[in-house]
């Protein structure tokens, strides 16, 4: 099952994405609530899904965010060994996290912005977003798994500059309208192991970006165990898991965004999110 949040006719509304069409769920609370709540809601979700009446064509709504203001965007850095090796810094012997601000979110197909404060140093990073479901502490490997409730595809937008600002990212990292995912959700029990999927960056058609997500470094259930040692994961927090090499800061020469530029970001199974660079 794959579920969304759309906006339609003005209303702001949570649907089940599938074969093109988007049926809305009556009653449904906002996407952060339905995942908190999803046994309640998962045998009435699943008897919508085989319905043949109600389904809207989905280049005809507006997806938004699937989590409009997610409780924490917990992001890793330097977790593909390629990336690694074009940054020049030795494999992290541990994990390397910053936080992303919720306030960065935007929708899939939202306009990438660039910014004033410094427009000629956005980049790039295709990243698999994992979505916490019952979530927890002290979450071992094994039973990582299940507290993820979907993925999507991310694209950890950076000002680069920024980033050189401080050792410490989140700034740089949580510029508005930089942490676009989605298109949807697309729950864990259709990709019940997130590891060996293509993951693919372009900006106007060309490639930048190719890998596997068999190629992390520490996968994303090291990452829950890491995590969920020192707080609290929740239903509808989102963990960006890293970015592959190819990114502009790291080309020569350097290839950044500029205004106009489409940047598409790709997941094998997960679908793709699309902006169009635009001065802030």
């Amino acid at each position: 099952m794959k579920l969304a949040t759309f906006e339609a006719g003005g209303a702001e509304q949570v649907g089940i994405v599938k074969d093109g069409a988007i049926l809305p769920v009556p009653g449904a609370p906002a996407m952060i609530d339905l995942i908190a709540g999803f046994d309640a809601w998962q045998d009435r979700l699943r008897a919508l899904e085989a319905s043949e009446t109600g389904w809207i064509v989905l280049d005809t709504v507006r997806l938004l965010a699937p989590i409009r203001r997610p409780g924490k965007i917990l992001a890793i850095g330097l977790n593909y060994a390629d990336h690694i090796a074009e940054s020049g810094r030795p494999r992290p012997e541990q994990q390397m996290w910053f936080l992303k601000a919720s306030s960065s979110t935007s929708g899939p197909f939202d306009p990438i912005p660039l910014p004033k404060a410094s427009p000629d140093s956005v980049d790039y990073e295709v990243e698999l977003v994992a979505v916490i479901g019952k979530g927890g502490r002290n979450i071992s490997c094994e039973d990582a798994p299940a507290a993820v409730f979907g993925y999507c595809v991310g694209n950890d937008v950076s000002v680069r500059d920024w980033q050189g600002h401080s050792p410490q990212w989140s700034v740089a990292k949580s510029f508005d309208g930089h942490s676009p995912f989605g298109p949807w959700i697309t729950l864990a029990d259709e990709m019940p192991n997130p590891h060996g999927a293509a993951i693919t960056c372009t900006v106007n058609g060309e490639v930048r970006q190719s890998s596997n997500t068999g190629n992390l470094v520490f996968d994303v259930w090291a990452q829950i165990e890491y995590l969920s040692q020192a707080m609290t994961l929740e239903p509808g927090d989102i963990i960006f898991t890293g970015t592959p090499g190819g990114v502009g800061w790291a080309r020569r020469p350097q290839a950044m965004f500029s205004p106009g530029d489409v940047c598409r970001c790709e997941i094998a199974g997960l679908g793709h999110i699309e902006g169009v660079c635009t001065p802030d």
